[in-house]
């Protein structure tokens, strides 16, 4: 089966309106502040309900059914560290960042340790975002692909070409909103795929327990200690506490939508609240790929290119017309909330307020703004493109590029949080020989991703802290936490 013709209006009707939702919020850009944090005017809730939007991608939509389907609900782990570290986050990093008059995360780097540092984070952000949310675009690209046979290159320029309208235009309020309102748009779509399968396997509810149940499926915890295996009990606990403290305390994208609200207490109630949502999302869709595999035990299956095509299979080869349509618009909902406003926000005051132009006025800070934007989203199209020829799995893919440069940068945090000592000379050492021993890891080591953050952040700290008895600080700055 294909998609028809209201398949079709549905998924076009809804790029559209996204596209049009999120210009509308270009008469509210008055400054560079509203810009980039909305005038800190976004509520508690917003705050919550944007965090677990950028959290979940087409990664998630079909990647996680996915990891179930072919495997068991091991990546459960991982989530558990996720919400440990949101508490970490909520009370080491959003004082420090409501005390001053932020507009980005690295600006804490440069009170600290100067602007060398302050850079170096930046820019590792701006190479990280630009190749994770490249394979974010491609993956959405390549389920419309398979459920429509339109080529991946062209959808990856459609949706692309809609990413950058709207948040170019509308700001970090277009991003932030349209979030809020694509959660609620793809997890309705789960629950649809949710009740189909529910209703299309024969004995129901019992029969997913026990297909389940007899193929090891429900299995979630993993004690033991094997730095190869991805997802494991102390993986998902040690490093996703680093991943989360990195992705949520350091990186931009993320830093952004917290800055956003009013005041560190509403953003710590939005990061807490979306932990215990991300839980449950990722509990529904691991669900959702062990009905997957209990429905293809009584029916023949879709022949796949890749384990990440059994959930569009199943969509377009057995939801009604219209339906389909809609999930297919689901799916492409978790994937646009785009980094590329945060990337602006970096690239205008981590590198054109600091080195280019530090007078700029409002107006020249818009209109470089904008070009920003407009980089960076081509940059992305770009890296889709070249995903093409990608052979792993996008979901390990997508948060091993995150896990990868995180460390560094994590490390420099908690180094300026805990100590005065350390020299920018030093520190900037430590980031690259933590940046090295990551690479190293990754190219030659079976070692498992979800380890990198804490191991990148570790080996950074330490090397730092071994640096500053030959680099001492001349002078003790301003203490940043």
């Amino acid at each position: 089966m294909v998609l028809n013709w209201l398949d079709y209006a549905v998924i076009a009707g809804y790029v559209l309106a996204l596209t049009a939702f999120g210009t509308y919020f270009a008469r509210f850009q008055r400054s560079s502040k509203d810009y980039f944090l909305t005038g800190h005017s976004v509520p508690w809730w917003a705050i919550c309900f944007t965090i677990v939007a950028t959290e979940t991608s087409t990664i998630t939509f079909i990647g996680v059914p996915a990891a179930a389907y072919t495997g068991n609900m091991a990546f459960l782990q991982l989530p558990i560290g996720y919400v440990i570290g949101r508490v970490i986050v909520s009370a080491l990093f959003l004082p420090a960042y409501f005390r001053g008059d932020l507009m980005t995360s690295y600006q804490l780097l440069e009170w600290r340790f100067g602007p060398l540092v302050r850079s170096a984070g930046a820019a590792i952000f701006l190479v990280t975002r630009s190749l994770a949310d490249g394979i974010r675009l491609f993956t959405t690209a390549l389920v419309i692909a398979v459920v429509t046979g339109i080529p991946v290159p062209w959808t990856v320029v459609l949706l692309g070409t809609a990413m950058i309208v709207y948040t170019m235009y509308g700001g970090s309020a277009a991003v932030i909103w349209t979030d809020v309102v694509q959660m609620f748009v793809y997890l309705a779509g789960a629950l649809i795929i949710f009740f189909a399968l529910l209703n299309g396997i024969e004995g129901g509810w019992g029969a997913v327990v026990a297909a389940g149940s007899a193929a090891g499926k429900f299995h979630v915890f993993e004690f033991g200690l094997d730095f190869t295996k991805v997802y494991t009990f102390w993986a998902g606990l040690v490093g996703g506490v680093a991943l989360t403290l990195a992705t949520h305390g350091t990186d931009q994208f993320l830093v952004q939508r917290l800055l956003s609200a009013p005041s560190a207490r509403d953003a710590g109630r939005g990061l807490m609240l979306s932990g215990v949502l991300v839980l449950l999302q990722f509990g529904l869709f691991l669900i959702i790929g062990v009905m997957l595999f209990t429905y293809y035990q009584q029916v023949p299956a879709p022949v796949l290119g890749r384990p990440d095509e059994i959930l569009p299979r199943f969509v377009i080869n057995t939801l009604p017309s219209g339906v389909a349509g809609f999930i297919i618009a689901a799916i492409v909902a978790a994937a646009l909330s785009p980094s590329i406003n945060a990337m602006a926000a970096t690239t205008v005051n981590d590198f054109y307020l600091r080195y280019v132009n530090e007078t700029a006025d409002e107006q020249t800070i818009m209109r470089v703004s904008y070009r920003a934007t407009l980089l960076w989203g081509l940059v992305q199209l770009v890296v889709a493109l070249a995903c093409q020829w990608m052979d792993r799995s996008v979901l390990d893919a997508g948060l091993s590029i995150l896990s990868l440069t995180a460390g560094p940068v994590l490390g420099a945090f908690l180094v300026g949080f805990a100590t005065t000592r350390v020299s920018a000379a030093a520190m900037l050492a430590g980031m690259c020989v933590g940046l090295a021993v990551l690479v190293y890891i990754f190219m030659a080591t079976p070692v498992a991703w979800t380890w990198y953050a804490f191991i990148g952040s570790s080996v950074t700290a330490l090397a730092a802290l071994a640096f500053s008895a030959v680099m001492p600080a001349p002078s003790p700055r301003a203490h940043a936490g």
